[in-house]
């Protein structure tokens, strides 16, 4: 006879297989049997996290659930454009009564750390798609959808505008300790839209990561009540687990801009004009400085810890090319700047060109 092989524990171990097994409602090792097969887990799988397709110029890459999307780029590049198109493309339904949108019909969390959020713009946006979209189903007279005189026309827009700008939650936050509390609330505040409204967050958008960099540097480090200094690359790290936390709980997509720096104390000529230059008269020729080479040629330093950059699962580099030729664009009757959109990571090895319009962004084919 061969030797019986008694584990150690003898009966107690037997006695744990037999009650786990009646506690599944089956034989202790009906775990390890097959039930499903390969084919079945990848239709589960892409059930649960599908890909997402994003508008133009981000829909080169697969996108799903729990990626970090990392948009970097000069101030003026078009960063926060993308941002607000990618927005009403989540909030926006598939469909509604009858009309085809294409969109998601999910929330979108948006944290404005720049604080030049412009709801004016994302409203502009929004209105033009659904223009756009109710133009193509019912075609009428050429003055129908651009001048909302009609009444059916009216009511459809009104009610469709409200139900996705219900989807959209705004918050604004002015230090980094602001956005570690935003961030560590995000969970509670998915649960109390998803209760709601039915859905939760699908989209979470950060403008822009490194708003607090030059604050946060300056703060002499300290330690906190456990022991912890606190510092730039601590704060990082924190930003890096509250986000890993909730996606461990619910896959979102994380959309994140970054400003370049070119040098330490630079403020790069796009961000003074934008502030000052908007409030000169036309004809001063004072303070208008040449872009600096850096700026042109798209190359800066990286500034953001470790920590970041290994969390970012796909990079995406801007460039605004205010110094060629601009874009003639015939619906907009007006030249328009061109901008440029490269896929770092991963690498696609090409340039797409595009411009801003009215409702959002076109490609330059």
């Amino acid at each position: 006879e061969r030797p019986k092989i008694r584990w150690k524990g003898g009966e107690e171990s037997s006695r744990t297989l037999a009650m786990a097994g009646e506690a599944g409602g089956g034989r202790p090792r009906d775990w390890l049997s097959m039930d499903e097969t390969a084919a079945a887990f990848l239709s589960r799988s892409l059930s649960t996290r599908p890909p997402i397709l994003l508008p133009p110029p981000l829909h080169r890459a697969p996108l799903r659930p729990g990626n970090v999307v990392e948009i970097a780029g000069p101030s003026g590049s078009g960063k926060s454009q993308l941002l607000l198109m990618s927005a009403v493309q989540c909030i926006l339904p598939k469909e509604w009564e009858g009309v085809y949108f294409g969109g998601l019909g999910k929330a979108v969390m948006y944290i404005d750390l720049d604080c030049r959020f412009d709801v004016l713009r994302l409203a502009q946006i929004l209105r033009k798609r659904i223009a756009a979209c109710y133009g193509s189903v019912h075609p009428t007279n050429e003055n129908f959808v651009t001048d909302g005189s009609k009444d059916k026309f009216h009511s459809f827009e009104s009610t469709l505008f409200s139900d996705c700008m219900k989807r959209f939650l705004y918050v604004r936050c002015y230090n980094s300790s602001e956005l570690v509390a935003a961030l560590k609330s995000l969970k509670s505040q998915s649960e109390a839209r998803s209760e709601v409204f039915g859905i939760g967050v699908y989209f979470l958008m950060l403008d822009s990561i490194g708003a607090f960099y030059w604050i946060d540097r300056a703060l002499q480090p300290t330690r906190e009540s456990k022991g912890k200094t606190l510092s730039f690359q601590s704060i990082t790290e924190t930003v890096v687990q509250e986000i890993h936390k909730f996606l461990q709980l619910q896959p979102i997509l994380v959309l994140v801009t970054k400003a370049p720096i070119y040098g330490e104390g630079i403020t790069t000529s796009n961000d003074f004009q934008r502030g000052s230059l908007k409030h000169m008269s036309e004809d001063s020729t004072a303070l208008r400085y040449p872009k600096r080479e850096e700026e042109r040629n798209g190359s800066c330093r990286e500034y953001m810890p470790s920590a970041w950059q290994t969390f970012v699962t796909h990079r995406i580099k801007l460039q605004d090319l205010a110094q060629e030729a601009g874009f003639f664009s015939e619906q907009e009757n007006e030249m328009l700047s061109v901008h440029t959109c490269e896929w770092v990571q991963p690498s696609l090895n090409s340039k797409e060109k595009f411009y801003i319009k009215d409702d959002g962004v076109g490609l330059i084919q």
